[in-house]
Parts: C-alpha cells; structure tokens; sequence
C-alpha cells in the first residue's frame, strides 16, 4: 500500500516523481545496498507511486469532466 504523500511531494510534478521512483526501481533491482538503504528505498519508492497515481487520478478526472461524463457515468461505462 502507498503512503500518503506530504505537502511537500504534492508539489513534485509527475514527471519528476516517475523518473525519481524509475532510479529507486533500478536500484533497487541492481542490489548492493544495505538493508537499512533497501528499506528506505522501498518507502521512498511507495510514496512516489502514491503521488504518481494522484496525478493519474487527476488526469482522469479532470478528462471526465472535460468531456462531459460524470464519476456514475464513467462507472457504468466500465461496467458494460
């Protein structure tokens, strides 16, 4: 489960949170660290999905209401 982000990575634009979390993936996936850098490579990297996922989210939304569809609309739609 992703952490919820701080005020201070709400700022960090989606760009930049997918390339930071890309360098912690291939880092993490190259080893040689530490458990205790493992670790916080780990948390960082959940919370860079959490804010990658929030502007996704955004996105979503804001495309919703841009083409006129509604969350109940967008909903029925994925059932079908």
């Amino acid at each position: 489960m992703a952490k919820t982000p701080t005020p201070d990575d709400a700022a960090i634009p989606y760009e930049q949170a997918r390339d930071e979390l890309i360098a912690v993936v291939q880092k993490l996936e190259t080893g040689g660290t530490s458990l205790e850098e493992a670790l916080a490579l780990w948390e960082r990297g959940e919370q860079l999905a959490g804010i990658c996922q929030q502007w996704l989210d955004g996105a979503r939304e804001r495309l919703a209401k841009a083409s006129g569809q509604d969350s109940d609309q967008e909903a029925d739609s994925e059932e079908m």
